[in-house]
C-alpha cells in the first residue's frame, strides 16, 4: 500500500526521531527473507531495545539528515533494513550479528557509531564491546584494584608477625 504525504512525512518525522536519540546504527540487506524471519529479527531486537524498521531508501536518507547517520545516506541503495540502537552501543550489533550468521540472506552492508561510517566487517568489534553494566563493573574492578593492593600491602607485615608467633609457639609445644 502507497504512502499519501502525510504518511511519509509521520514515518519520516518518526524515524528522525528515533535516529536522533540513537548510539549506533546497522544496516543490512534482507532480500530474501521471509515474514517470519523477519519476525524473529524484530522479537529478537525488542528484547534488546533495538528498533527494527524497513524504510524507502530516499525517507531514511530524509530521516538521517542533521542526525549521526547523515554518514549512510550515500550507502543506501537496495532493499535495507535498519536497526538503531537505544541504550548499549552494541546492542544492534549483536542482535543483526547474530541474525545473520543463521540467515545468510541478511548481509550487513552499513554500520555506524559516533557519526562515522564503519566497515560492515566491524560488526562483530561492535557487538564485542561491554554493554553498559559490563562497563561499570570493569570500571568499579579497575577503581577497587589499587585500594585493595594497598589494604594488601598495609597488612601483610602483621600477618606475617602472627604467622611467625604461631610457628615458634609450634616449635616451643613440640619441644
Amino acid at each position: 500500500m502507497a504512502l499519501n504525504l502525510e504518511g511519509k512525512k509521520a514515518v519520516v518525522a518518526e524515524v528522525a526521531e528515533i535516529a536522533s536519540t540513537a548510539y549506533s546504527a546497522v544496516a543490512a540487506e534482507y532480500d530474501g527473507l521471509t515474514v517470519s524471519d523477519m519476525t524473529v529479527l524484530r522479537n529478537a531486537a525488542r528484547e534488546q531495545n533495538v528498533h527494527i524498521r524497513v524504510i524507502r531508501n530516499t525517507l531514511a536518507r530524509r530521516a538521517v539528515e542533521g542526525t549521526d547517520f547523515a554518514c549512510m545516506q550515500e550507502g543506501m541503495t537496495g532493499p535495507l533494513v535498519f536497526g538503531f540502537s537505544m541504550e548499549d552501543p552494541g546492542a544492534v550489533a549483536r542482535v543483526m550479528g547474530e541474525f545473520s550468521k543463521e540467515n545468510e540472506k541478511l548481509e550487513v552492508k552499513m554500520v555506524s557509531l559516533g557519526g562515522k561510517l564503519l566497515p560492515a566487517t566491524d560488526i562483530t568489534r561492535l557487538a564485542k564491546m561491554p554493554t553498559k553494566d559490563q562497563a561499570i563493573g570493569i570500571l568499579m574492578g579497575t577503581m577497587k584494584a589499587p585500594i585493595e593492593k594497598l589494604v594488601r600491602t598495609l597488612v601483610a607485615p602483621t600477618s606475617k608477625m602472627v604467622r611467625t608467633l604461631a610457628a615458634v609457639r609450634d616449635a616451643k609445644e613440640a619441644a
